[in-house]
């Protein structure tokens, strides 16, 4: 019989009375309610359990050791007072309709928190009612107040391209939250989290007190499964995903590692499972699906790396500085720091003397979803090509066969319409890069070698393919630069010394009227 797994639950008192498998997370949260400060932001991507940290800290604070049986906090010293808990979920809610869905969304948590704990709900405004709410709570049970912000981000977010009611919803919040700075010494405890930390100039500016934990190594599994909680708490699905599958345990766990794993949060290199997306293959009897992809639609992320000129081949090799970080507003928004907040790429490396962050794909799921989508975006190729081109194309490429790969995406340029915004010389590269990548290969482009940068290398386990394009050329051209500057020295080498792989150099040339391959020639390297 299959255990109970949280797909899609993020309340801890469902999770622990229900019989759902919890991954005991308290030894953190103890150390975040332990440690100094009082006043946290959490930056997370979407689907990563900030709901859940929100509701199990809820449950902490209103004394509910109860739930704690058998976890972490129960044995470690906590006071396990009830404190007044005001919780505010900003996640539902049709902001785009206009500030009136704010006020009511707002209103509808603080009097719902009022009925709870039986004090008067006043004031003219949500900036108002949220004081009244703090000093009544305050005086009737003479405790501080914890308060919990979830989602806090989600207004701003979603009317991101409508200048006029974003400042709206802007100025509101930032009053809102100022009263958390001005009402301080009725608080135990504050936490807001969301998937992005917005300008202090802007939302924040009243909040000076708040303690940033998103870069935190303290914190950076706070959200998220490791691997050895995945070791630990999933013992029996992975025995089961193992005996099903008729495979080797860890052949089964380094792939379930390279498709799921490898978000980083701060300079320490602990990477983290997406608990959605690993929770999904499981109950799916072990199916590798791009299952927290499919949640979400990166169309403005698309747009942004458009508007920005951002050189999409070189995605997963830039780097940005902390500062970077913190520059999330409608009217300053770069890039490659929102593709970082939203999970679609994490940090792979640090510069501790520069300071300086590098970034990358998580993983397989986003990287090969992240390719298609911006495939079909810069190409609009129909998703039905993109199904025939991946029945055919790594059959080909697997087996060595150059001709079947170049027919077979001679094909597929063929039929698609083009309206890709990128100069000539790098269209056929581009477009090759990012096929390569949806399809789950091993490509990368303007590899960086002594004599010169390779256009593209696509490897398999047993070979090694070197593209060379030229726009206004011939095929054999394009080989003969690979062989004049030794493009494929470092292969030989390591196949001298490993019994190695087989070396394929192939030229290919493009026809720019046709938008299509003009000729292809190839050879053993």
């Amino acid at each position: 019989m299959k255990r109970r797994l949280p797909i899609g639950i993020q309340d801890f008192v469902k999770i622990r009375e229900d019989g759902f498998l919890y991954v005991d997370k308290t030894t953190r949260i103890h150390e975040l309610l332990t440690g100094s400060g009082g006043v946290f932001f959490l930056s997370r991507p979407r689907r990563f359990g900030k709901s859940l940290l929100c509701s199990t800290l809820g449950a902490i604070f209103e004394g509910r050791r109860e739930l704690f049986t058998g976890l972490a906090i129960d044995s470690l010293d906590w006071e396990w007072k009830k404190y007044p808990v005001i919780k505010i979920d900003l996640n539902p809610g049709d902001y785009e309709l206009g500030i009136d869905a704010l006020y009511t969304r707002i209103n509808t948590a603080l009097e719902a928190c009022a009925v709870k704990y039986e004090v008067p709900f006043k004031g003219e405004n949500i900036s108002d009612r949220f004081v009244w709410l703090i000093m009544n709570l305050a005086n009737k049970y003479s405790e501080k107040i914890a308060v919990i912000f979830d989602e806090y981000d989600k207004p701003l977010l979603t009317t991101i391209d409508n200048p006029d009611l974003h400042k709206k919803i802007r100025n509101a919040l930032k009053a809102f939250y100022g009263v958390l700075k001005s009402y301080d010494e009725y608080l135990k405890f504050t936490i807001l989290t969301g998937v992005t930390k917005f300008a202090q100039v802007s939302v924040f500016s009243d909040l000076n007190n708040l303690k940033d934990i998103s870069l935190d190594p303290r914190y950076n599994d706070l959200c998220g499964i490791t691997q050895e909680e995945l070791e630990r708490d999933f013992v029996a699905e992975i025995q089961q995903v193992v005996r099903d599958k008729n495979t080797e345990k860890k052949t089964y766990l380094d792939e379930l590692k390279r498709y799921y794993n490898g978000y980083r949060f701060s300079k320490n290199p602990l990477t983290v499972y997406n608990p959605f997306g690993l929770l999904n293959h499981f109950d799916q009897n072990g199916a590798f699906e791009s299952y927290w992809y499919a949640t979400g639609t990166p169309t403005f992320l698309i747009k942004l790396i458009e508007d920005q000129k951002i050189d999409i081949v070189n995605l997963e090799s830039e780097s940005v500085m902390m500062a970077d970080f913190r520059r999330f507003d409608a009217q300053n928004m770069e890039a490659l720091p929102v593709l970082y907040q939203s999970g679609y790429l994490t940090i792979v490396d640090y510069d501790n003397e520069l300071n300086e962050y590098y970034l990358d794909y998580p993983n397989e799921e986003v990287r090969t979803s992240f390719s298609q989508s911006l495939l079909e975006h810069y190409i609009h190729a129909p998703e039905t090509d993109l199904r025939a081109l991946a029945k055919t194309l790594p059959r080909s490429l697997i087996q060595g066969d150059v001709d079947g790969v170049m027919h077979a995406m001679k094909v597929f340029l063929a039929e698609v319409p083009y309206d890709i915004q990128i100069e000539k010389e790098r269209y056929y590269q581009t477009v090759f890069h990012l096929i390569f990548r949806m399809l789950g290969l091993s490509c990368r482009s303007e590899v960086r070698l002594a004599a010169g940068r390779i256009d593209s290398l696509v490897e398999t386990k047993t070979l090694v393919y070197c593209f060379e394009f030229k726009l206004n050329g011939t095929a054999d051209e394009a080989l003969a630069q690979i062989d004049h500057k030794d493009y494929l020295l470092p292969w030989q080498g390591a196949a001298l010394q490993a019994g190695g792989k087989k070396l394929f150099k192939v030229g290919v040339a493009f026809d720019w009227e046709r938008r299509n391959i003009g000729e292809w020639k190839a050879a053993v390297g």
